[in-house]
C-alpha cells in the first residue's frame, strides 16, 4: 500500500459513495480548516492508482509538542476518522488493508505512543499537571492522538495494537428505508406520539429556513448553553460558512418552529451525508401553550426523509449522541437503534494533560 497526502480536490475524488460522514466531505473541510488554528492533513491509502483508505486529521503544535485529531476539538463535529474501501470481500485482506494503513498513518503523525512514560520521567504524575511546561525540556517534541471514528469504521483493533486506548461511544440511528410514516410514527412511544400530536394542534408552523433560520437556531442554542453554565466554543461566522457550504448541494437545512405571529420558538439545523441526516444543533427546550414543540420539529425532518428527502440515499436519522443518559430518556422514544462507534486516544496521564493542562483536546 502506498499512503499519500492529498489535496482537497484529490481527496473529493477518492471519497466512495457511501460510508462516510458529512464533515469528510470536501466542502465541509475546507470550512473547518478556515475556521481552526490546525493544519489540515489529508491521508490517502492507494493499491495502483486506486484509493483503498482515507483519514483527515488536524496537527496542533504547541511549545511542548503536538496534537493529533480528527475530528478538531471545539468544531461540533461528532465523528471524523477513517474510511476504509478495501477492493476484496474476504476478512483477510480487509484486515490487512486496515492494518496497514493505520501503521503507516501513525508513522507519518509521529505519534509518540510511550508519552506516559515521558511524562513519568519529567515529573508529570497529576492530570492537573499546570506546571508541566516549566518540568519538562521544550525540545521534548510529544504528539498526542485523539479520534473519534465514523460509525462505519468497525475495526479499532489495530489502534489498541498499536498501544492506543480504544473505548466504545454510541449514537441512535432511526432507520426509514421502505417505511413509511405511518409505520416510523407508530414506533415511538406512547408519549412520544402524544407530544407531537398536541404541538400539531397548535397555532404552530414548521419550515426548513436558509442561512437566517440557521442563525436564529444558532442564538437560541447559544443562549441555552449559556443558561446551563456550558462552554459553547461554537462561532457563528463558523456555523454560517458551513451551512451555505453545505446548503449549496442541499446538504444543510434549518427546520424551524414559528408561532402564529411568526415569532421563533426552536429549531433544528440538520446536515446531510449520503448515508445520514444529523441532527446537528439546536432542539433547545421550548414549552409553548404548555405543549413541548420539539418532537414536531423532528416529526417534520424525519417526514421528509420518507417522503421527499434533500439526498435520495439519506435512510437514516442520526439522532447525535447516547452518551449522555439525561438526554438518552428523550432519544430512546423515537425508536432508533443503537449503534456504537470508537474513541481513539493516547493512554492515561497523556490525554489528562491534553486535556486539562494544555487544552488540545476538549
Amino acid at each position: 500500500m502506498r499512503v499519500e497526502q492529498l489535496e482537497l480536490s484529490e481527496w473529493e475524488s477518492a471519497l466512495p459513495s457511501d460510508g462516510f460522514e458529512v464533515f469528510h466531505r470536501p466542502e465541509a473541510l475546507e470550512v473547518v480548516a478556515r475556521h481552526t488554528d490546525a493544519e489540515m492533513k489529508l491521508f490517502g491509502g492507494f493499491k495502483g492508482q486506486q484509493p483503498i483508505a482515507l483519514l483527515p486529521v488536524f496537527v496542533q503544535r504547541k511549545s511542548v509538542g503536538t496534537a493529533v485529531t480528527s475530528p478538531p476539538p471545539s468544531m461540533g463535529i461528532p465523528r471524523l476518522g477513517p474510511i476504509l474501501m478495501p477492493t476484496s470481500p474476504k476478512r483477510r485482506k480487509q484486515e490487512k488493508v486496515n492494518n496497514e494503513f493505520t501503521e503507516k498513518v501513525l508513522q507519518q503523525v509521529g505519534t509518540d505512543l510511550g508519552l506516559d512514560r515521558r511524562l513519568a520521567e519529567a515529573g508529570v504524575e497529576s492530570p492537573m499537571a499546570e506546571t508541566v511546561l516549566d518540568r519538562l525540556d521544550v525540545d521534548s517534541r510529544l504528539t498526542l492522538f485523539r479520534m473519534e471514528c465514523n460509525a462505519a469504521y468497525g475495526d479499532p483493533r489495530p489502534y489498541a495494537w498499536g498501544n492506543l486506548q480504544v473505548e466504545p461511544n454510541f449514537t441512535y440511528f432511526l432507520d426509514v428505508a421502505d417505511r413509511s410514516a405511518d409505520d416510523v410514527r407508530k414506533s415511538f412511544s406512547k408519549s412520544l406520539r402524544r407530544e407531537i400530536r398536541d404541538a400539531e394542534e397548535l397555532d404552530v408552523t414548521v419550515q426548513t429556513e436558509g442561512v437566517e433560520g440557521a442563525r436564529d437556531v444558532f442564538e437560541a442554542t447559544k443562549a441555552r448553553y449559556a443558561e446551563q453554565d456550558e462552554p459553547f466554543a461554537l462561532t457563528w461566522p463558523y456555523v454560517r460558512d458551513l451551512f451555505e457550504a453545505l446548503a449549496e448541494n442541499d446538504r444543510a437545512r434549518a427546520y424551524v418552529a414559528r408561532d402564529g405571529d411568526g415569532e421563533y420558538l426552536s429549531g433544528i439545523t440538520a446536515l446531510y451525508s449520503n448515508d445520514h441526516a444529523y441532527f446537528w444543533q439546536g432542539g433547545a427546550k421550548c414549552i409553548y401553550e404548555g405543549t413541548a414543540v420539539n418532537s414536531l420539529i423532528h416529526w417534520r425532518l424525519v417526514e421528509d426523509l420518507i417522503e421527499d428527502p434533500p439526498v435520495e440515499s439519506v435512510t437514516q436519522y442520526d439522532l447525535m449522541g447516547a452518551n449522555t443518559e439525561r438526554l438518552c430518556r428523550y432519544k430512546a422514544k423515537f425508536g432508533a437503534d443503537l449503534v456504537p462507534y470508537y474513541v481513539v486516544e493516547s493512554e492515561g496521564a497523556a490525554m489528562d494533560v491534553a486535556k486539562r493542562a494544555y487544552k488540545l483536546v476538549q
